[in-house]
């Protein structure tokens, strides 16, 4: 059990739950609030998240890219558990994934709303496509410098838009997409990151990551872009808004948090030294969600 426990990469859930904390924070603001439905999306987001990782470890493990990696080790590529195993857990997830999200969607949007249903139903066929054709079969995307792109959808866009609208969805918000996007980027600055740190041995494996195309400097400016860009959407999104009290600006003192790892990267000038930076990223991003979707409570 400990070694199933250890594959799932459970420390990376705070990133993973980030969108939907503040999709339903943000609901809630509105006056939509059901413990039920975000039960159900927690519980999904669970499921994809341990899906992802355990796909990640098995397509990663099987192609020897992890046999050097940096960081903890993985079980695929260190032998603690077999590769057939690692595929029936992702098989597993695959329908715990599916089964979780389908009741989810039957029980935001009921039977009468059928054109919710069938697009909450393909994004979940895409979410579970997504976390496992990231480093799995001969055309994985996370191979070819696509990362980025799913991550800032299926971790920012589809995730906090998502959630909002399984509580919500008679009115159409287009405001929402903003700090949808914001999380995105801070989610894609964990990805871009963890990319930076095993830039020597990607190269190695053949995975192209963008730090690869980009080199590890110009690496370094793409991230200070991912942290610092969703403060100034977050902005945004309250400038239009109807709500502009002070307070509601409590998150920008998470710069202070950012810019100081920001200013650490860059007097990097070893890549292995990043690792202690990916568990910060991930926390700004789940404070980040936390505080701003609170701050619209008040």
């Amino acid at each position: 059990m400990k070694k199933w426990i250890a594959a799932a990469r459970l420390r990376t859930l705070p990133l993973s739950i980030s969108g939907i904390i503040l999709g339903s924070l943000l609901a809630l603001s509105e006056g939509y609030g059901n413990w039920l439905i975000f039960g159900l999306a927690f519980l999904t987001t669970l499921f994809l998240q341990i899906l992802s990782n355990y796909a990640n470890d098995y397509g990663d493990g099987i192609k020897g890219t992890d046999a050097e990696r940096i960081g903890e080790k993985r079980a695929v590529a260190s032998g603690e558990i077999s590769a057939k195993q690692m595929k029936n857990a992702v098989i597993l997830f695959s329908i715990l994934s599916a089964v979780t999200a389908s009741l989810l969607v039957w029980i935001s949007f009921g039977a009468e709303n059928l054109k919710w249903i069938l697009l909450f139903l393909f994004l979940t066929v895409a979410c579970v496509w997504a976390a496992i054709k990231y480093t799995v079969g001969k055309n994985a995307y996370g191979y070819a410098g696509m990362g980025d792109v799913f991550v800032f959808l299926f971790f920012g866009i589809v995730s906090v838009w998502g959630s909002y609208t399984l509580y919500q969805h008679e009115h159409f918000n287009g405001l929402i997409f903003l700090p949808a996007a914001a999380i995105g980027l801070m989610s894609t600055a964990v990805l871009n990151l963890n990319n930076m740190r095993d830039i020597e041995t990607d190269k190695k494996a053949g995975k192209i990551t963008l730090p690869i195309r980009m080199g590890f400097e110009n690496a370094k400016k793409y991230q200070a872009f991912l942290i610092i860009f969703p403060f100034i959407l977050t902005m945004a999104y309250r400038a239009l808004s109807d709500k502009m009290e002070i307070y509601h600006f409590s998150y920008m003192l998470l710069l202070i948090p950012a810019i100081m790892i920001l200013k650490m990267m860059f007097a990097t000038t070893e890549p292995r030294n990043l690792d202690k930076e990916l568990k910060k990223v991930a926390l700004l991003t789940l404070a980040f969600s936390l505080i701003l979707g609170v701050s619209f409570n008040f």
